[in-house]
């Protein structure tokens, strides 16, 4: 424990969990004075070359000056920070507070601290140096330092690169044999790029170790078959995985050297070689004794598919952080509880470390599930309409969380955003713990490869085994954001699958245009209403009449995709009698010919009773778009996989007679080379919502390229809207700002408030008046009458003090007393649309601004628009855009437009003062009145609250537990 002479508090919310550099984890936590013996046997096993370049001389041993200095901490001006693993330190940073002439110093005054860093050298090259970097920047920034100042010998070039690959804004100097670095602590876009990549690069090698080990052990293997643990290592054994497997179990008789033909072990430590991935299939109460066993042994990463942790209720979820926390402090990740498993298909690999009996087919579209159940349901879908129905189309990867305890869907996404094996990644979610870092990491990911997103547990919580943050927001708001964000949100798993296989397969459409043909005039008009439905612009449908060929499909299908005003095909098909009925095999080769003839729009058809045509179609040799095919997901990602002479995509492209898979057809049905697989839909309503959702993204796709900015305004005075918060916060915890208060803080934002005067009588509203200049308003600003001019509390173009005073008396008459209504006095606005416009910090999603009419359109219709916080000037134009009611805008009916470049303004500047000021947590402006020439903001409310420690900005972390 700290000693009485020590400033503050143990500071609980530094210590972290994080990812280094190669996959495993450590924790990052203040040193305390009970950790003297840690630093002293982790001072032993530093090389005397790393100490020399920490002391500048050799320095064999702490003494135990040393040892008290570096133990013994004030939590301000002097800190140290340890990254440990198990109970033993990796690595150790501190910092000392100091004045000018570089002395030891204190208080704010002194905003410069010196740094300095040992981390041991078996750990080196792990990126423990730069997320200690992260970790001690934060304190320092939250402890009112402002630089870091550094000595490092030139031979120390480790050291050196650690600060100047940071980000951080530098200068360099060379004096007496040291090169001194002095370097501000204010996040900078660079600083934050270059944390953002080191978290992706470790999370990711996180999960790859989790999906491509080496080697794994099944730990629960009954003795008996037909249990879980014996089911996963059958199902390991039977996809043929191309590493070292184990099956562990404690029962097994003394001798036994086997089971089901894999080398068996009572225990892992037994097991003579390193294991990378342990299955553990275990009652809960034996997980703990399991997981020492496998720290102990090195194992790097654990998939739990035992239940009995959160989803059993208040015990259960106390078991599960327990052994979240015994994970990771022997540096382990945790797939589950409660998971199904996990399936690779890369040949490299080939794991079936899952529930799932047959390994799935391989293909390129990525599949992550939290509830078990789903993933089946999923797995099965993918499998017959991927192989027998649809085309052929299987799974690069797939992962089940389970209880989401440790890994979590953000770290797949950190996985499939580099994983050149995986084109399109689909989710099913039941939750989202971290919604800011996943919209981040979604945007980064749909930018390189299709995003498709189901939720569930869409209308109430989440399931109870999973930890997540309340949201204010409803959650048509959270979806809005994921759309802005570029993920193809979606209501069903069937429209989850339908989605996938169209982008796993086509082109992105350029646009919204749809030819439409086929032979059957009805099937074609409810295809054209569907686009239209789904608001996309249809031509009229060619009907080919039942009597055609399949040269006539051929011929129309290649005029519809060479006709520069379509920009994606529908046929629609159904099936045809009597003497020279097109067959389908037949038609199936027609249409994949003029489609590889043309491969840059994509096709889909629509069939009726047809299974002899998608299993034709099916027959293709990739699933990777042509090299024409600029607008879909980058072809770079999509090399051919062969297996042993064939690609995977021609395995399951047949059945056997049991409706089956048969993995490999005759030689004669090979496809031929360089052919789209065409996906085939049994509606054409889901056929054109897929079509609809490809447009979507491939608009949001072509946006993205070209992304908007964050204006600069010079009359933002930043710094004094950070000295007038400081000074109201120092008053409170959390406050609503008085009018007075509201009207500086957004003025400094160049947001200007009409004034509103009280007037408890009628001679003050005839005062205030007189101040303000006629005409004007009288508003009651009662609770149940403020901006509800439909109910009679607003007198409008009152002319002179007669008008007034009558309004005042009528409004009194009907309301109440002066007291009861809160009379206000206002200068007329320009007539205009009356909107309103606010941001929140909302707990889950983060800072947002929304936008809607004023009145009922917002509050009855909810026809509000939200964007993420920072706003740029394209998401300002598109939010005013994206409202229902926006054609009253826009001069609907011949009313005159209004000024919507003043009103993107508007929202620019109110974005900008939330996400400069944090502790800004909420702003309402309305009305806002927007004119033909100009704006008026008539009413505004700002709330404060002190700003969290950490936010998406700071270091790197894990979730807490």
């Amino acid at each position: 424990m700290q000693t009485s002479s020590d400033r503050h508090e143990y500071p609980a919310h530094w210590e972290a969990d994080v990812v280094l550099r190669d996959g495993g984890t450590a924790r990052i936590r203040p040193i305390t004075a009970d950790d003297a013996e840690r630093l002293v046997s982790f001072y032993e096993q530093v090389s005397d070359e790393s100490k020399y370049y920490r002391f500048f001389a050799p320095y064999p041993r702490l003494s135990a000056k040393d040892v008290h200095r570096f133990t013994h901490h004030d939590f301000v001006d002097r800190v140290g920070l340890a990254a440990t693993v198990g109970d033993d330190f990796i690595g150790t940073v501190r910092y000392d507070r100091i004045g000018a002439g570089g002395r030891p110093a204190t208080g704010a005054e002194a905003d410069e601290a010196e740094v300095a860093f040992l981390v041991q050298d078996a750990h080196q090259g792990r990126g423990v140096a730069s997320a200690l970097l992260e970790h001690i920047a934060a304190v320092a920034r939250e402890r009112g330092i402002r630089r870091f100042a550094a000595e490092v010998l030139p031979a120390n070039t480790k050291m050196i690169k650690v600060f100047t690959d940071a980000g951080y804004t530098q200068k360099r100097s060379f004096e007496d044999g040291v090169v001194r670095l002095e370097f501000g602590l204010e996040p900078t876009d660079r600083s934050l790029a270059v944390q953002y990549a080191r978290e992706q690069r470790a999370e990711a090698r996180s999960v790859q170790r989790l999906l491509a080990p080496g080697a794994v052990a099944v730990i629960g293997t009954g003795r008996t078959p037909g249990g879980v643990g014996r089911s996963i290592l059958g199902n390991i054994r039977d996809g043929d995985f191309t590493g070292r497997l184990y099956a562990v179990n404690g029962a097994l008789p003394e001798g036994q050297k086997e089971l089901d033909g894999v080398p068996a072990f009572r225990s892992v430590r037994d097991i003579d070689g390193p294991v990378d991935l342990a299955v553990v299939a275990v009652p809960a109460d034996r997980v703990p004794e399991v997981v020492a066993e496998c720290g102990e042994h090195d194992v790097q990463g654990l998939v739990v598919v035992s239940a009995g942790y959160a989803e059993s209720g208040p015990e259960g979820r106390e078991r599960q952080r327990a052994l979240v926390r015994q994970a990771r402090s022997y540096g382990m990740r945790i797939i589950g509880p409660n998971s199904f498993g996990v399936i690779n298909t890369s040949p490299e690999v080939r794991l079936n470390a899952s529930l799932a009996p047959d390994m799935p087919r391989a293909g390129r579209i990525g599949l992550f599930a939290q509830s078990g159940a789903i993933g089946v349901a999923l797995l099965s879908r993918l499998h017959r309409r991927g192989g027998g129905v649809t085309g052929v189309t299987g799974l690069s990867t797939f992962v089940s969380s389970g209880n989401r305890a440790d890994v979590s869907g953000n770290d797949v996404l950190q996985y499939w955003y580099e994983d050149a094996d995986t084109d399109v990644a689909l989710m099913y979610l039941e939750s989202i713990g971290n919604p800011r870092k996943f919209t981040r990491l979604a945007r980064r990911t749909a930018a390189a490869k299709p995003l498709v997103v189901v939720q569930g547990a869409r209308h109430g919580s989440g399931p109870r085994g999973h930890a997540v943050r309340a949201t204010q927001l409803p959650h048509a708001t959270v979806s809005a954001l994921l759309r802005q964000a570029g993920v193809i949100r979606v209501d069903t798993i069937t429209d989850l699958v339908d989605a996938g296989l169209l982008l796993a397969r086509q082109p992105l459409p350029a646009g919204p245009r749809v030819a439409i043909l086929g032979n059957s005039e009805s099937l074609g008009l409810l295809t054209y209403d569907a686009c239209l439905a789904e608001g996309l612009r249809p031509h009229p449908p060619q009907d080919l009449t039942t009597a055609a060929s399949a040269a006539d499909f051929h011929a129309a299908l290649s005029r519809a995709l060479a006709d520069d005003s379509s920009d994606a095909v529908v046929v629609t098909a159904i099936p045809s009698v009597g003497e020279g009925s097109v067959g389908d095999a037949a038609l199936a080769e027609a249409l994949r010919s003029a489609a590889a003839e043309q491969p840059t729009k994509p096709v889909l058809v629509v069939h009726v009773e047809l299974g002899g045509l998608a299993e034709a179609l099916s027959a293709a040799t990739s699933t990777a778009p042509q090299p024409g095919a600029a607008s879909g997901p980058d072809p770079a990602h999509r090399p051919e996989e062969r297996v042993e002479g064939r690609t995977a995509a021609d395995e399951g492209a047949r059945t056997d007679d049991n409706g089956a898979p048969a993995l490999a057809p005759p030689a004669e049905d090979a496809p031929r080379e360089g052919t789209h697989p065409i996906p085939a839909y049994p509606a054409a309503e889901r056929a054109v919502r897929a079509l609809a959702q490809a447009v979507a993204y491939g608009q949001w796709r072509r946006d993205a390229a070209e992304p908007g900015k964050v204006p600069e305004y010079e009359d933002i005075d930043e710094r004094g809207a950070a000295t007038l918060i400081e000074g109201l916060l120092a008053r409170g915890q959390g406050l609503t700002l008085t009018t007075d208060a509201t009207c500086e803080l957004l003025a400094a934002y160049g947001v200007h408030v009409h004034r509103a005067l009280p007037a408890l009588t009628p001679g003050a509203a005839v005062e205030a008046a007189g101040a303000l200049g006629y005409p004007v308003a009288l508003k009651a600003t009662a609770p149940h009458l403020r901006h509800r001019a439909d109910l009679g509390g607003v007198r409008l173009d009152l002319a002179d003090e007669e008008q007034l005073r009558r309004a005042y008396a009528e409004l009194t008459e009907l309301f109440g007393s002066p007291e009861e209504l809160r009379p206000v006095v206002q200068r007329m606005a320009p007539r205009g649309v009356d909107t309103v416009v606010r941001a929140v910090i909302d707990p889950a999603a983060g800072a947002v601004l929304s936008f809607g009419l004023a009145g009922a359109a917002s509050q009855l219709l909810g026809d509000m628009a939200h964007r993420l916080i920072p706003v740029t000037d394209r998401d300002a134009t598109s939010l005013v855009r994206s409202i229902r009611t926006a054609p009253l805008l826009f001069g609907w009916r011949g009313s005159a437009p209004v000024d919507t470049p003043a009103l993107e303004e508007l929202m620019l500047r109110v974005s900008r003062l939330v996400h400069d000021h944090p502790e800004v947590v909420a702003v309402t402006l309305e009305p806002v009145v927007v004119a033909p020439h100009g704006i008026s903001v008539l009413g505004a409310s700002v709330r404060l609250a002190p700003p969290p420690a950490r936010d998406d900005h700071g270091p790197r972390t894990l979730p807490a537990y």
